[in-house]
């Protein structure tokens, strides 16, 4: 009989996630069914010294000589398998080489979070596919892809995507500016960056508070702009406050329910009772847009104007 074949998509980053190495088990949240298996492993850990043999401590050299680093690969496997290679070549040959990669680090993300608040560690941060060293999608047989190992595999990417010079000029002067204490960074310019990445990985109720905190912010910081030509999006965005505010109760709402749900049925939540419902993402991701539409348009005529 065939060996069942599983595929994967694989990620390495120049740092330590976080989480311990090993076999981690993602389940979908409405019916508890496995949804991703993410095997974790560190590579090139630096090996330190324990205590120093003596009290003197070494000289440091003028110009020592980089540190090495760890790095890690995260394993991002579809539980369900294939039974032929020409359907996980099929796969590989139809691969969204975007797609599939950002669908992997949201899936690594949820561990990430979990591990962020499991140990309330405040640092410890989610990932994109921008940020790895390299991307592999392959498959492999059980065994061989619980090691992060395969019998095919193909690189999608290898180094940092290339930014353009164009795209990358305008935050360069932004980023001098802030630095030379010409300008200070508005309130609402980081909760709105917040919104995006809860949004983004799928958190509609952590963007809709987040994003109402950054409407509060945004209309209350805007206004005072030396800029005419933002009084139209001002306007708009003004209109789709209360948008933004409703759907952060409904946020707060759909916790106090989920939280009751629990207590009233099993640990997880997923017996008795009706399943979870997440907020309508469309609304959210509309005003979210719009509002950074409006931040983008405050400096589109130049850093300073």
């Amino acid at each position: 009989m065939a060996e069942r074949l599983f595929l994967f998509i694989q990620l390495e980053f120049p740092w330590e996630l976080g989480p311990a190495d090993g076999r981690y088990l993602l389940r979908r949240p409405a019916d508890g069914e496995p949804e991703r298996v993410i095997i974790l492993e560190t590579l090139g850990a630096a090996k330190r010294a324990g205590r120093l043999a003596g009290r003197r401590r070494p000289q440091v050299p003028p110009e020592p000589p980089p540190e090495p680093v760890a790095t890690a690969r995260a394993t991002v496997i579809d539980p369900a398998s294939v039974s032929a290679e020409s359907q996980a070549q099929a796969w590989l040959n139809g691969l969204d080489a975007a797609a599939e990669p950002q669908a992997a680090a949201t899936a690594l993300n949820r561990v990430l979070l979990a591990q962020r608040i499991a140990t309330a560690d405040p640092y410890l941060h989610e990932v994109s596919p921008a940020q790895a060293l390299l991307i592999r999608a392959g498959w492999g047989e059980g065994e061989q892809v619980a090691y992060g190992r395969w019998l095919h595999a193909r690189e999608l990417r290898r180094g940092k995507p290339r930014v353009r010079r164009s795209a990358a000029l305008r935050p360069q002067e932004r980023l001098a500016v802030l630095l030379a204490a010409r300008e200070a960074p508005l309130l609402c310019e980081e909760l709105t960056l917040r919104a995006r990445l809860d949004l983004d990985e799928g958190r509609p109720a952590h963007a809709a508070l987040q994003l109402e905190r950054a409407y509060a912010a945004a209309l209350a910081e805007l206004p005072r702009e030396p800029r005419v030509d933002l009084d139209g999006r001002l306007a708009e965005l003004a209109e789709l406050q209360g948008g933004v505010q409703q759907a952060a109760q409904a946020a707060l709402t759909q916790a106090a329910d989920g939280v009751a749900a629990r207590d009233a049925t099993s640990p997880a939540g997923l017996e008795g009772g009706e399943p979870r419902k997440d907020l309508d993402e469309e609304p959210i991701g509309h005003a979210l847009r719009r509002l950074e539409a409006a931040l983008r348009a405050r400096t589109a005529a130049g850093v300073g104007d």
